[in-house]
């Protein structure tokens, strides 16, 4: 078994892992899911709920997936048998996770680079059409050519590998989408519009509809579902379960304290996903009163393109300004993605970085083909278990994120809880010198909370839970 750390490279210390590891988790589902969720689940309520799984559930799961990655200083398709004998199972499940993610990754950053240039030659009103973004990804060449751009764009960034690719690129790129949505989150608030029929709104009452917790028709039934909204959310958004953080975590030097730095990478990716909710629902809010905000996955790319239009002549510039932040989510994020597939790659084929990046491009220029032309030529409708219909793209991102993740972090919490026990994880929190905050409650949470957890998420993606909505 080839020593990863040698092989992969590292980062060179906690400020480089910290801002790759965050542009990891942070992506975009940080940018519409988060903001929806928030304004479907009673908003300040959501976000309540949401703060608190972070320090107790996400915590869990990230420290266990960093420290095992440290600990074995391999990538997950062998760090859990070298963990334990007999568990090598749960690492290719692993690795089939990001297997399935790259496929259509690129896509949605296709997609996002067309509305970048949509915005650059001006056509605002054009992009605020209702048919704009179906008549786009049912096309069969402008969307091959932008997936395969930014599938380019990727590889590129890996190839170049850990310190000279992954690590400069997140130093770039993650202040700068910081400094964006901070920008647009406070402009955002001054926003103010009179309807046809005279109804004025402002960002701050948008502000207000999202931070105010809305008790309405709670019932018990209505906050297990909230409850189980907010934990989806965490757990996808994190990028825990699927890998990554392990391969992070692997090239992550003995002496950087990874209780600090785990504490960090919660802080960076909620904070985000916060600004984002203060950035749309305002937004949303003031052009389009609450009925827009219940927008779901069309929010990216139908009503935020309204809300632009709406803007008058700033609207270009705030929309061409929001989609390229929304690409530098998606980039880091892609990235996080491919270099786990390459560096499992690399283990189990003994090959270096840039023959095996050069064969996952290849192969995945391939897929992101197939996937993008499941909306044209490769057009299917199948029912998934959760209750929702889907094309290609749907059902690799079910089989990844909705079945497979919960189900390894189930595993997973399992075998450090029960198996090896918390002690292997902790003592690895520690070995650096530096004490593990949160120690005790990290016990507490893997032994016997994420165990219960995860197991009612998974029944969730199963469509066993469908009786709660």
């Amino acid at each position: 078994m080839s020593d990863k750390t040698n092989q992969g490279g590292t980062f060179t210390g906690q400020l480089g892992f910290v801002l790759a590891a965050a542009g990891s988790a942070v992506g975009v589902g940080n940018l519409w899911r988060f903001p929806y969720l928030a304004a479907k689940d009673g908003g300040g309520l959501f976000i309540l709920i949401y703060l608190i799984l972070v320090v107790t559930f996400g915590f869990t799961l990230l420290t266990s997936d960093i420290s095992i990655g440290r600990k074995t200083g391999v990538s997950s398709v062998n760090a859990y048998a070298k963990m334990k004998k007999g568990w090598g199972f749960l690492g290719i499940l692993t690795f089939f996770v990001p297997v399935l993610i790259m496929t259509y990754y690129a896509v949605i950053g296709g997609w996002i680079s067309r509305y970048i240039v949509t915005y650059l030659i001006g056509e605002t009103q054009a992009a605020a059409g209702d048919k704009y973004f179906t008549g786009f990804i049912t096309g069969e060449i402008s969307p091959v050519v932008y997936a395969l751009i930014f599938m380019l764009i990727t590889a590129f960034i890996v190839y170049k590998g850990v310190e000279g690719g992954i690590e400069k690129a997140s130093r770039f790129i993650m202040p700068l989408l910081l400094l964006m949505i901070i920008f647009i989150a406070i402009f955002a608030l001054f926003l103010h519009h009179r309807d046809a029929d005279g109804v004025s709104r402002t960002g701050l009452q948008g502000l207000a509809v999202y931070l105010t917790p809305n008790m309405e028709g709670l019932t018990l039934g209505r906050f297990l579902q909230i409850l189980l909204d907010a934990m989806s959310q965490l757990f996808f958004s994190l990028s825990v379960s699927m890998g990554i953080m392990i391969t992070y975590g692997s090239y992550v030097k003995k002496d950087v304290n990874l209780s600090k730095s785990i504490a960090q990478i919660e802080i960076f990716d909620t904070l985000v996903a916060f600004l984002a909710g203060m950035m749309i629902i305002p937004a949303i809010f003031v052009f389009s009163g609450t009925e827009g905000m219940g927008a779901g996955p069309s929010l990216m790319f139908i009503s935020l393109p309204k809300v632009f239009a709406a803007m008058g002549v700033v609207g270009p510039v705030f929309g061409l300004i929001f989609f390229v932040m929304a690409a530098f989510a998606a980039l880091t994020s892609c990235v996080s993605v491919l270099e786990t597939v390459v560096a499992n790659c690399m283990e189990i084929f003994h090959s270096e970085r840039r023959k095996t990046t050069l064969i996952a491009t290849v192969i995945y220029c391939i897929a992101s083909v197939i996937i993008v032309l499941g909306y044209s030529v490769f057009y299917m409708e199948i029912k998934l278990p959760n209750g929702s219909t889907g094309q290609l793209l749907d059902i690799m991102d079910y089989i990844s994120n909705s079945f497979l993740m919960p189900f390894i972090a189930l595993l997973s919490t399992i075998l450090i809880g029960w198996v090896v026990g918390p002690k292997y994880v902790t003592d690895e929190v520690e070995s650096s010198g530096h004490r593990m905050s949160r120690k005790g409650l990290y016990v507490v949470m893997v032994k016997f909370v994420t165990p219960v957890m995860m197991l009612v998420l998974f029944l969730q993606s199963t469509g066993l839970l469908n009786f709660l909505k």
